[in-house]
């Protein structure tokens, strides 16, 4: 069987999915030039019918049938997975895996110094809504492959071309990181409601509060503390409620979720 469509993406639980819904909303590629597959019986027809992407039955049969092939698994799957792939895989491939933690020597040594192109990505579930973070890695690609890469993911978010070293705390960061935001929103909205307002009138206020504080920062390119400062009057509410953050060390909370985050990818690396 030779590769006859674009890209396809085994694994499509959380991660792989909003992938493929985000591919195929920004109309980076049409969906007839995705296939899709997962171990779970159901996931990949399921998926195929929502939005006419193609289902295999097989991670093989996807890279048999595409020319990107995306590994959207869990970091334990992925050696059994590429023994399952080395066989059908050439140099005309491109292998992308999204796996926190699987490096680039670890994919090579399952496939051999013959084998396909390989990156790493790390996206994050943003990318459903045109809002993700994508880091990647890919020494030693044709520049070409590199290109079809950022012209995939640009839709859906930022790319950033990080050096392999620095995988493990991009992990933590943008990979990881999302989770610790939702729960930060979570907090305001508790809080809101705590001093008086409806649940879903909280919610909306939280959200649209961190979604245009990040613009702000995004788009001014003043440094958060600048901003801060911005915002923070003496002895008005926002000095009330940053000394409570302060003395509960919620930026060092912070940066040691990140920490752990980061060893935790550092681990995995290391099989």
């Amino acid at each position: 069987m030779t590769a006859t469509l674009s890209m396809g993406v085994i694994g499509v639980g959380n991660m792989g999915s909003a992938l493929v819904r985000g591919i195929v909303r920004a109309g980076v590629l049409p969906p007839a030039e995705i296939v899709v597959a997962d171990a779970i019986a159901d996931r990949a027809p399921a998926l195929a019918r929502e939005l006419g992407v193609e289902a295999a039955g097989s991670g093989a049969e996807v890279a048999a049938r595409s020319r990107y092939v995306v590994l959207a698994v869990k970091p334990g799957a992925v050696d059994p997975l590429l023994s399952e792939l080395a066989p059908v895989l050439t140099p005309d491939h491109t292998v992308i895996s999204i796996a926190a933690g699987v490096t680039i020597s670890r994919m090579r040594r399952a496939l051999g110094e013959a084998g396909p192109a390989l990156v790493r990505v790390m996206p994050n579930t943003p990318a459903l809504v045109g809002a993700g973070m994508f880091a990647v890695t890919a020494p030693e690609v044709p520049a070409e492959r590199v290109e079809f890469l950022r012209r995939v993911f640009s839709p859906l978010g930022r790319v950033v071309e990080v050096e392999e070293r620095m995988m493990d705390g991009v992990t933590a960061l943008s990979g990881s990181g999302p989770a610790f935001v939702f729960v930060m929103i979570q907090a305001l909205a508790d809080g809101g409601v705590a001093a008086g307002l409806p649940p879903a009138v909280a919610s909306e206020l939280a959200a649209q509060t961190v979604l245009g504080a990040a613009k702000l920062v995004q788009e001014t390119g003043e440094q958060p503390e600048a901003l801060k400062e911005a915002v923070a009057s003496r002895g008005g509410t926002t000095v009330a409620g940053l000394s409570v953050l302060e003395r509960a060390d919620f930026r060092g909370t912070i940066v040691a979720a990140v920490r752990a985050a980061a060893a935790r990818s550092a681990e995995l690396s290391q099989g």
